[in-house]
């Protein structure tokens, strides 16, 4: 591993509040100096180090994903760790979370810890997520401190949402005494049996059956109730993929009741709406549902007012065959992962002016704080060498067919977007080039 020593950088590290140009000496997988451009002076001790000049770029903590489908195990035809995590170093993520919908599903320590094995060849840092019930089924919990000793970071069924009252309850509590949050999906699905989009007059429209907000919004207002009953301030509810502006404000009514509740936005719930839907469009059918203009708003104004703590790409990877059937048939979910950084610039810097820093610290520092990433998502000395080296005024199109994903399942394909990722470096080794295949 050879030392970097990055010059004439704009260092953005929210974590640490430097907002300045600065240069940066990475050596052994962490950062070894921080310091005005020109002043480190590394001949003597690190001679070979190899010089990347940053004039002109950010230089940011890398990118941390709280919410990622990497497919493996079993369903490697979509996406394989190596995939996704060469996929999510050319977006400049450095660290990624995997959800456990895998088959098998993820509720034991041995998947966990084959999740992590170096066979799997991941490219950054992965950390997995496991069930919160045996096979996801929503009726005995796992265990969740060897689940934890393994190498889990949080608990959660995601696409299976856990609706019974005392399971819920039991998660909330056997995490809390594990240290971890419990991560909900939420969607009431007693009420969207067959729905494949959000209800309202696109799916009138076309004639498909669409899920009302009340499923989102009424399953966030049980788990806060729950969460408050428990009355233990360790208990953590992470609220995954939030879409719709009452599901939101219950999240700020907890917080101003004293609850340690989060939640995470999408990109594509703060760019697009159900009219993206267009004529059964497959690429923009999602769960949740692309939402209403309304609730599209919302966000932006959750993510403006800092009631968003984290931006999540939900990647899901499908195969092009199971894309190109019957929208009510098809699967739902999109890749994510390179397109993320584009849309947050466009769309929340470029158009909202939203400060770059702010930017930053939802796709880093704050995502690694929720879910105790010790050491991600900053660049103090010490820490891990995980760098995005990007360029916030490069203007590119997107394309599908150049991702890294095994997967080319986007609506965003052929997007011109705003922000360009230069390098990413993880734990010290340059994993991504733009233009490279390393």
């Amino acid at each position: 591993m050879k030392p970097i020593l990055i010059r004439n950088g704009h260092l953005i590290d929210p974590a640490t509040g430097i907002d300045a140009p600065r240069d940066l000496l990475l050596a052994e997988g962490k950062v070894i100096a921080v310091d005005k451009t020109g002043k480190i002076k590394h001949t003597i001790q690190y001679p070979d180090a190899e010089i990347l000049d940053a004039k002109g770029l950010v230089v940011a903590p890398g990118f941390v994903d709280i919410h990622v489908h990497l497919r493996e195990p079993g369903q490697g035809y979509k996406e394989t760790i190596a995939s996704g995590t060469a996929a999510a170093a050319a977006g400049g993520f450095t660290s990624v979370c995997a959800m456990p919908n895998t088959v098998p599903v993820n509720d034991s320590p041995e998947t966990t810890r084959w999740m992590l094995a170096p066979e799997r060849d991941a490219v950054i840092r992965v950390f997995p997520i496991a069930a919160a019930t045996r096979g996801s089924m929503g009726e005995t919990l796992t265990e969740y401190g060897s689940l934890r000793a393994a190498g889990a970071v949080a608990v959660t069924d995601d696409g299976k949402p856990i609706l019974g009252d005392r399971i819920m309850r039991e998660s909330l509590i056997a995490a809390a005494r594990a240290g971890m949050p419990v991560i909900q999906h939420a969607e009431d699905t007693r009420l969207t049996g067959g729905c494949s989009m959000n209800a309202g007059p696109v799916a009138f429209r076309l004639g498909l059956r669409g899920m009302p907000v009340e499923a989102e919004s009424g399953l966030v207002e049980r788990d806060i109730r729950l969460l408050a009953e428990i009355n233990d301030a360790r208990a953590h509810l992470h609220v995954a993929h939030l879409s719709t502006r009452s599901a939101l404000d219950a999240v700020r009514k907890a917080r101003r009741n004293g609850l340690r509740v989060t939640c995470e936005v999408t990109p594509h719930h703060f760019v697009l709406n159900e009219e993206a839907v267009g004529d059964y469009n497959t690429d923009a059918k999602m769960n949740p549902p692309l939402r209403a203009e309304s609730d599209r708003v919302a966000m932006i104004e959750g993510i403006l007012d800092g009631s968003v703590d984290a931006i999540a790409t939900d990647h899901a990877p499908h195969a092009a065959h199971e894309k190109e059937q019957e929208f009510e048939r098809a699967p739902n979910g999109i890749t994510g992962l390179e397109s993320a950084l584009g849309l947050a610039i466009s769309i929340l810097h470029i158009r909202h002016k939203m400060p770059l820093s702010r930017v930053i610290a939802l796709l880093s520092t704050q995502p690694a704080n929720i879910l105790s990433l010790k050491g991600r998502g900053t660049l103090a000395i010490g820490s891990p060498a995980d760098i995005v080296v990007f360029d916030p005024g490069k203007t590119w199109t997107f394309r599908a067919a150049a991702s890294k994903s095994k997967s080319k399942n986007t609506p965003f394909d052929g997007w011109a977007l705003q922000g360009k990722v230069h390098t990413t470096i993880s734990e010290g080794r340059i994993v991504y080039r733009e233009g490279n295949q390393l």
